[in-house]
């Protein structure tokens, strides 16, 4: 078995995987200030599509409150989020590229569809709420030394539990 077959066919032990992602949070941390977020890339791109078809979001009582965190100079499309968002698709792609799993799965049939669509609105929702996904509530929380991490993290876990019970007896 040669090199490339081991790193790129085998799947690598949890710790290894572990260790690369907490060493790739602390280099994102140390060079940008700023913790690894996912989710605001969405919310920066709906903002976007908005402010092209005329609709001011940036005036929207979560910006004013919240903030949009952008530097000077910077937009909705053009910023660090946007980049290791877009970084991180390509990544993805390229990994499932060069292990030869990249395929197209067909939805099979229209309660899948929806059930998804649904799901999909939830999260992105509860993202929002929450001030964001599992990456920024989760990964780079705990290592942060963050209460709310570990909080998140309990109820990801429950709330995964449960949503795979309702998933497995009513939807699949």
């Amino acid at each position: 078995m040669t090199l490339k077959d081991k790193i790129l066919k085998k799947p690598w032990p949890y710790w290894v995987g572990g260790i690369i992602l907490a060493l790739l949070n602390v280099l994102l941390l140390f060079t940008t200030g700023s913790a690894w977020r996912i989710s605001t890339s969405f919310l920066y791109m709906g903002a976007s599509i908005l402010e092209k078809i005329g609709i001011q979001a940036s005036d929207w009582y979560y910006f004013n409150v919240y903030g949009n965190e952008l530097n000077v100079g910077e937009n909705y499309l053009s910023n660090s989020t946007m980049i290791l968002a877009g970084a991180m698709v390509i990544g993805a792609l390229m990994a499932v590229l060069l292990v030869s799993e990249f395929k197209f799965k067909k939805i099979k049939n229209r309660k899948q569809w929806i059930v998804a669509l649904i799901g999909g609105i939830l999260m992105g929702y509860g993202t929002r709420l929450s001030f964001g996904c599992n990456i920024g509530a989760y990964f780079s929380a705990i290592p942060s030394f963050s209460l709310h991490g570990w909080v998140f993290g309990a109820f990801m876990f429950v709330g995964a539990w449960l949503g795979s019970k309702i998933l497995f007896k009513y939807i699949l």
